[in-house]
C-alpha cells in the first residue's frame, strides 16, 4: 500500500487548523479544576477579585481596566452591542468573526485590503489615511489572522491617535500576542494609560490551551463605557471552575516560557525547510502559524487539505476567507514529530 492511500485511523489526527498550544493544556489549571471539583456547588464570586488579580499582573494592567466574558466572539458582541457602530473598517483577509459579529448588529463593513505584494504586512499610514469620519470602529488582529503579521505598539499608537482625531474606536484582538517573541514590546495593554477610544481583548483558548473554558478578558480605560457594561452584563458570567484555574494558569510562569520557547524553536525551522521550495510562497510568521501560497496552477487548497487528511493532518484551506482564496492553506505549529510529518506530507504534493 502506497503512503497515499494510507487510512487517516492509521495516523493520529492532528488538528494544524486550530492554532493551539501543542504544549496542551497547562499542569496547573489540570490540578486547580481536580483539586476544586466541588466548588461548582457554588455560584461564582461576582467580584471575581482573585481571578482579575491575576489578570492584572499578568497583562500588566489595573483590575479597574478589565473586563471579562466568555470567549472572544462573546466579548466582541458585548462591544457591538456597547459601541452600536454604524460604519467599521476591517482588515482583509482577517478573522471572519469581526464581519460577522458586527453585521449582525446591522453595521456596514468597510474593507482594507492587505497588498499581498508586500507579503500582507500592514502599511499603516495608508490606512490612517484610509480613515475618515463616516466610520465608527477600526477592528485589528494583532498578530493578523490568518497572515501571522504582527505591526509594533509605536503603530498602533498612531492608529489610535488617527483615530482619537475622528471619533473611531479602535479595537486591537490579541488573541495570539503572546505567541511573538517580543510579547511585551508589542501588546498595546499600556496604550490604554493614554487612549480611552482603545479596547484591547485576550483570550486564553490558544495560548493556554484551553477553549473549553470559554474564557476571555478585555483592558479598557474608559469610565463611562465601563460602567455601562457594569449595569448591563451579568455579574457572575464566568464559571466558577473557569475562575479557580485562570488564577492559577496566569501565574503559571514555566509552561508560558516554555511556550514561547517551543514555538519560537518550531517556528524557525518549519519556515526553514519549507522556504527553498519554489512552488510554493511563505509568508513569514510572527505568531504560532503560518500561511502559505501554493504557486502550482494544478492544486488547489483542497487537493493539499485533502493529501494532508489521508495522514491526519487537518489544516486550514483559506478558499472562505475574504482576500485570499483556493490557492491558500495556513497551519499551526505543533511538537517537533508532528511539524516533520507535515513538512513532509505538504511538500510531498506541492
Amino acid at each position: 500500500m502506497s503512503p497515499n492511500q494510507l487510512r487517516i485511523e492509521q495516523y493520529e489526527t492532528v488538528l494544524y487548523d486550530a492554532n493551539l498550544n501543542p504544549l496542551g493544556i497547562p499542569v496547573s489549571v489540570k490540578q486547580s479544576i481536580a483539586n476544586n471539583i466541588g466548588s461548582i456547588i457554588k455560584y461564582p464570586d461576582i467580584y471575581y477579585a482573585n481571578l482579575k488579580t491575576a489578570i492584572a499582573d499578568y497583562a500588566g494592567t489595573t483590575l479597574e481596566r478589565i473586563i471579562m466574558g466568555n470567549g472572544s466572539p462573546d466579548l466582541l458582541r458585548l462591544f457591538a452591542a456597547l459601541l452600536t457602530p454604524k460604519k467599521a473598517m476591517i482588515l482583509v483577509p482577517s478573522s471572519s468573526e469581526y464581519e460577522k459579529v458586527i453585521t449582525s448588529y446591522g453595521c456596514e463593513p468597510v474593507f482594507y485590503e492587505l497588498d499581498e505584494e508586500l507579503d500582507f504586512e500592514l502599511d499603516v499610514q495608508d490606512l490612517i489615511g484610509k480613515l475618515d469620519s463616516s466610520l465608527d470602529l477600526l477592528i485589528l488582529g494583532n498578530p493578523n489572522n490568518p497572515t501571522s503579521k504582527r505591526i509594533t505598539r509605536e503603530e498602533i499608537a498612531s492608529i489610535a491617535e488617527a483615530c482619537k482625531a475622528l471619533d473611531i474606536f479602535l479595537l486591537v484582538d490579541e488573541m495570539y500576542v503572546e505567541f511573538l517573541d517580543d510579547y511585551e514590546e508589542v501588546t498595546a495593554v499600556p496604550l490604554t494609560d493614554k487612549f480611552e477610544n482603545l479596547a484591547v481583548l485576550r483570550s486564553v483558548s490558544k495560548f493556554f490551551a484551553v477553549p473549553g473554558l470559554r474564557f476571555a478578558y478585555a483592558v479598557m480605560n474608559n469610565e463611562e463605557l465601563s460602567n455601562i457594561i457594569d449595569l448591563t452584563t451579568t455579574k457572575n458570567n464566568i464559571a466558577t471552575l473557569s475562575a479557580i484555574a485562570g488564577i492559577d494558569m496566569f501565574k503559571d510562569t514555566k509552561y508560558i516560557e516554555d511556550s514561547r520557547s517551543t514555538i519560537h524553536t518550531e517556528r524557525s525551522l518549519v519556515y526553514l525547510a519549507m522556504a527553498p521550495c519554489r512552488t510554493i510562497k511563505l509568508y513569514k510568521p510572527a505568531a504560532n502559524f503560518m500561511l502559505m501560497r501554493i504557486l502550482s496552477d494544478e492544486l488547489t487548497s483542497s487537493k493539499v487539505a485533502e493529501h494532508c487528511a489521508l495522514r491526519g493532518i487537518m489544516i486550514r484551506k483559506c478558499d472562505d476567507i475574504r482576500g485570499l482564496g483556493n490557492k491558500y492553506i495556513r497551519f499551526c505549529f505543533m511538537n517537533p514529530k508532528q511539524n516533520d510529518l507535515m513538512v513532509n506530507t505538504i511538500l510531498e504534493i506541492v
